[in-house]
């Protein structure tokens, strides 16, 4: 096993509990959460692209694309995160329901 193989077999792992995360929980903040997990998972397996070159030299535009993702990252979470403290401010929930009114509070 190269460590090509082990990036993406770290990458794919997070990424699927990051999808698993978006998909099964309820909580407004799990799901901030693991996005940033799949984007992680993305983070992994492009170092482990940037590592597959013939020279010794690792390819350095994945790894620009992984410091350029990471700030994306870091302004995607605040802003996730600053949703869901407004969504909770205005419905004192944070989690999404279907069987609730719009405007009904617990």
């Amino acid at each position: 096993m190269t460590t090509y193989d082990v990036y993406v077999a770290g990458g794919a792992v997070l990424f699927a509990l990051g999808t698993y995360g978006l998909l099964e929980r309820s909580h407004l903040v799990h799901k901030v959460i693991a996005a940033n997990f799949m984007g992680s998972g993305i983070f992994l397996v492009l170092i482990g692209l940037a590592n597959r070159t013939p020279t010794p030299e690792p390819d350095p535009v994945p790894q620009a694309m992984v410091l350029t993702g990471i700030v994306v990252t870091v302004a995607m979470t605040a802003l996730g995160l600053a949703i869901v403290k407004r969504y909770f401010s205005e419905t004192g929930r944070t989690t999404l329901d279907a069987d609730e009114k719009p405007g009904e509070r617990r």
